[in-house]
């Protein structure tokens, strides 16, 4: 394992983990209706679900997805009526007013938040393929132990703090104000888009 193996990881699962995404969609909604402390939770969750998946595939879990697809396909279709759970909850209540300190529907508490990231991230194993691939060409066999804890802890740091970037800048006032107001057509909007994404895992 080199340095420069390590960098392209990082470099790779950067741009993979800012590419718009379910988790994308996910986190603009609950930074703009929860505020910014469930989204740095969330994205927190997020964090631990992208380690998770990437220890998985490190120990041989998208190996494990070739010599059994029905394991794969099955996770795959958990993940996709996950998704669209969230979609069909979304479209339900997007008549609904914006959640604040006058109605009396507290927003998602950390920990709320926190379970929700994981769950959303956990339901997706074409993560785990795609860290199968990367780490195929560029974590030779015997890599020591503290090179891949630093790989799973850069897996972590850069979903975490991508995702509290997107949080800090969708859960300012203006983002909420301007959510408020387009509040029906943005929630069916995201969740037309997680039903794709869902859609996309399921086929894809």
């Amino acid at each position: 394992m080199t340095l420069a193996a390590f960098l392209s990881i990082v470099a790779i699962h950067l741009a993979a983990a800012a590419s718009p995404g379910p988790s994308f969609v996910v986190c603009l909604r609950v930074a703009a209706r929860d505020g910014f402390r469930a989204a740095v939770a969330l994205a927190l969750g997020f964090g631990t679900g992208a380690a998770l998946w990437a220890l998985a595939a490190l120990a041989g879990l998208a190996l494990l997805f070739q010599l059994v697809p029905a394991l794969f396909l099955g996770l795959k279709l958990v993940g996709a009526a996950f998704l669209i759970w969230i979609a069909i909850a979304m479209w339900r209540h997007a008549e609904e007013p914006l959640e604040g300190p006058d109605t009396d529907t507290p927003p998602m508490s950390f920990a709320q938040a926190y379970r929700f990231g994981v769950l959303t991230f956990a339901t997706n194993p074409k993560t785990a393929v795609f860290f199968g691939a990367i780490f195929a060409g560029l974590v030779p066999p015997g890599t020591p132990l503290p090179w891949l804890a630093a790989i799973v802890a850069a897996v972590f740091v850069n979903e975490t703090l991508w995702y509290i970037l997107v949080a800090r800048l969708f859960s300012t006032e203006r983002a909420r104000r301007g959510y408020a107001r387009l509040k029906s057509a943005v929630d069916r909007g995201f969740a037309g888009l997680l039903t794709l994404f869902g859609l996309k895992i399921a086929l894809g």
